[in-house]
């Protein structure tokens, strides 16, 4: 099982990222973080931005657990609820996404999911946005209005299944929504299952969100 999961750590030999794969990179972390995590809309966008500018900050070993990646939590706190962010901190292949190994990048996240599997669009900054704000001023994110979802309920919460206008089925835990799912690969939600967007959430700006890419 250790070989296994050694195997599917995707590695990338550099010293410094370009930006192409940075924000690939950042785009699978930050879609996973988005469905653990259960981000809103804004959120998405705000924590691929953190990601990406924590992947192009990184020169070398000494980089890995530096200033950018304190930054990165720093900013972090700003965007996430609390609750969010104690099972980000909890869940290592997001808290400490990369590692430094013989000369090469190695991502954490590839051992828990498959590689090509995405459960969100991309935000819409994956295009346009092309790092810096990490460097810009250490409140940008706190002084940035992102909108968070409605306080955690725990999971014994009866479920409700709905259909957005869409036909997309979604189950309601309390006040957050998922997608309704049967399946899970490796611990997670099918990721064959990639379906249209909740419009109705990203309105509200609360609750799950999923694509098809």
């Amino acid at each position: 099982m250790m070989i296994l999961a050694v195997m599917m750590v995707m590695t990338i030999s550099a010293n410094a990222m370009s930006y192409n794969a940075a924000k690939n990179e950042a785009l699978f972390l930050s879609d996973k973080m988005a469905y653990e995590l259960n981000l809103t809309a804004a959120q998405y966008e705000a924590v691929y931005e953190i990601n990406l500018d924590y992947l192009m900050s990184l020169n070398g070993h000494a980089d890995v657990f530096g200033i950018w990646w304190d930054r990165r939590n720093a900013d972090l706190r700003y965007v996430l609820n609390s609750w969010q962010f104690d099972k980000y901190v909890a869940l290592s292949h997001f808290y400490r996404p990369v590692a430094w190994k013989a000369g090469s990048w190695t991502f954490a996240v590839y051992s828990h999911y498959n590689r090509g599997r995405f459960y969100n669009d991309r935000p819409t900054v994956f295009v346009t946005y092309k790092g810096g704000n990490n460097r810009r001023d250490v409140r940008f994110y706190a002084d940035r209005k992102v909108t968070k979802p409605a306080v955690h309920h725990a999971n014994n919460v009866p479920a409700k299944v709905n259909k957005s206008s869409n036909g997309s089925t979604w189950r309601n835990i309390g006040n957050t929504s998922r997608p309704a799912t049967t399946t899970k690969p490796n611990g997670h939600s099918n990721g064959n299952r990639q379906i249209a967007m909740n419009t109705n959430n990203n309105r509200s700006g609360s609750g799950h969100f999923g694509g098809r890419r």
